[in-house]
């Protein structure tokens, strides 16, 4: 059969193949692993959700929906309530503190600027589990605060600071101020300030210029740094663990607790499951509130 195509389209055609071949060499490792060690696992842990707990651990091959049934219980709902109110507490100080940082940075001369980032980035340069116990040593009953407010005579006796969910909240708000504060400097660093004196001459104080003008304006940088700040926070396992103790429990430890001492993998796989539905509506939320510009 005689071929109708003329030798540049097969040339075109051919270079088409290649690139797809290209393609998909380029793409296959990512995919594998994508789907060896993400949405196998996903899809085990969807399967034990519906399952039942053995006698002595284990699963029963006996579906149902009971174990999400069971997270309607007072006990679970107060877990579940205590870890969406400190992610949310946690969101807000780090958007209060983190958004006068990122400002003041991205306002700064570019050698100041590159010295300030490198300060909110050295904090990465630790072991997050180091720097958590290093806040025990401040909170504890004899830590650096207590010490420093009884020689001030500020305070008589010693303050419960730890293990309590203030110190869960202060341990988090350290942790992820940084996720808070790049998103925020992102976005600050684009925002055209000669706006804000137009806004001026148009007889607005700073307050109503801030409202009006800036905070719309790089409301995608808050809106990112909520999302990067409030989905390991709802998830967070170390921190309740060692600055909540055995006081505040939250979805994370709840589900090493099930895996681990209660040996109940279906209940686990469904709180886990349900923890990343609600991760999701956050970052559905991220995405429909900001546009592919925003995000870059």
């Amino acid at each position: 059969m005689q071929n109708v195509f003329s030798p540049a389209q097969q040339a075109e055609q051919a270079k088409q193949r290649s690139e797809r071949r290209q393609l998909l060499f380029l793409v296959t490792p990512g995919t594998f692993w994508l789907v060896a060690f993400f949405m196998l696992p996903l899809v085990v842990i969807l399967v034990y959700s519906f399952l039942t707990r053995g006698e002595y651990g284990g699963i029963v091959p006996v579906a149902g929906l009971h174990n999400y049934i069971r997270l309607l219980d007072a006990d679970f709902f107060t877990i579940f309530r205590r870890s969406l109110q400190l992610a949310f507490v946690t969101t807000l100080l780090c958007i209060l503190m983190g958004y006068p940082m990122a400002y003041f940075i991205a306002r700064a001369s570019p050698p100041w600027r590159n010295v300030l980032l490198l300060l909110v980035i050295i904090p990465f340069w630790t072991n997050f589990l180091v720097r958590t116990y290093a806040i025990m040593v401040l909170l504890r009953t004899q830590g650096i605060l207590n010490t420093a407010l009884l020689a001030l005579k500020l305070i008589t006796e010693p303050l419960p600071m730890l293990f309590t969910e203030g110190a869960v909240v202060f341990g988090m708000v350290y942790g992820f101020l940084p996720f808070m504060v790049l998103p925020l400097y992102a976005t600050l660093e684009k925002f055209d300030f000669a706006l804000m004196e137009a806004a001026h001459d148009s007889g607005a104080n700073d307050f109503w210029a801030f409202v009006r003008v800036m905070l719309p304006l790089t409301m995608p940088g808050i809106v990112a740094g909520s999302i990067l700040v409030f989905i390991p926070s709802i998830g967070a396992f170390i921190t309740p663990d060692i600055l909540g103790g055995s006081k505040v429990m939250l979805i994370g430890n709840l589900i090493d607790r099930e895996f681990k001492a209660g040996r109940d993998w279906p209940l686990a796989s469904a709180i886990s499951i349900t923890l990343m539905i609600l991760v999701s509506i956050a970052t559905a939320i991220y995405f429909r509130t900001t546009t592919e510009e925003d995000r870059l």
